[in-house]
């Protein structure tokens, strides 16, 4: 059976900076029928910039800026008709000043503003903006990652509220994009991915409980992520997958 990796011709890395996304760069890059590849970044990143290909296009993106994103999908669309595979490995669940809550009282309004911008609205305005690259006839996937934080229907200990509900609205909207996307961009399969736990800044403080056969290196995350990928039907848009390839509750 063919891959389907092999049949992509330019792919698009959102998030390129963070330790997933860095490293999809990295194995896309090993795909020799992949001709084009595109990698936005948020922050500075030496590995990511250090990266030597003339296949691989570098560009800045705030993924809350919508102005922004029609800028990068514009300056793809002036090299590259269509994607066949884009990728989004943007998220945030914390930083120097913000921590997931632990509790109802640990709430406060900027800092759930500040969750929903990143994990849902930007993923939101980037599928706005990427329809006439993905109309081609040709399959293409539009894979977001989300987590499994993000599912209702298996939040048996709570807390991560913010965290949580950014991704749990991400899904809705990843979902409702592939039902409109059936109209417009009929061969785009649109798909949500928890990635596992990775061992990245994003998780390293909460690692501590993680049994070491489930966490997972950025090699190992990715190369699962893309065996899903690349085994998806476009009876799948619209779905929420884990690493193994299983279906999540909502």
């Amino acid at each position: 059976m063919t891959s389907h990796l092999q049949q992509v011709n330019a792919a698009l890395v959102v998030g390129a900076s963070g330790g997933i996304g860095l490293e999809m760069v990295h194995q896309l890059l090993e795909q020799p029928t992949i001709h084009q590849i595109y990698a936005t970044y948020n922050r500075s990143n030496d590995a990511l910039q250090a990266i030597s290909d003339s296949r691989l296009t570098q560009l800045p993106l705030d993924l809350t800026n919508e102005a922004q994103i029609a800028t990068v999908v514009q300056t793809i669309q002036a090299t590259t008709p269509a994607l066949h595979l884009v990728v989004n490995c943007a998220g945030v669940l914390h930083t120097d000043a913000m921590q997931p809550e632990k509790s109802l009282r640990h709430l406060n309004p900027q800092q759930l503003s500040d969750y929903f911008l990143v994990n849902s609205i930007g993923p939101a305005l980037l599928a706005k903006h990427l329809p006439p690259l993905l109309k081609q006839g040709d399959r293409a996937v539009f894979a977001t990652l989300s987590a499994k934080l993000g599912s209702i229907g298996d939040n048996q200990l709570g807390g991560w509220y913010g965290y949580r509900a950014s991704k749990a609205a991400l899904n809705q909207l990843m979902r409702t994009t592939a039902i409109e996307y059936k109209r417009t961009c009929p061969n785009a399969i649109v798909v949500t991915l928890h990635p596992g736990t990775t061992d990245t800044q994003l998780s390293r403080p909460f690692q501590r409980n993680v049994p070491p056969d489930k966490l997972f290196t950025p090699q190992r995350t990715v190369r699962q992520l893309l065996l899903v990928i690349d085994q998806l039907q476009n009876s799948d848009s619209g779905e929420f997958f884990s690493w193994d390839g299983n279906r999540l509750p909502w």
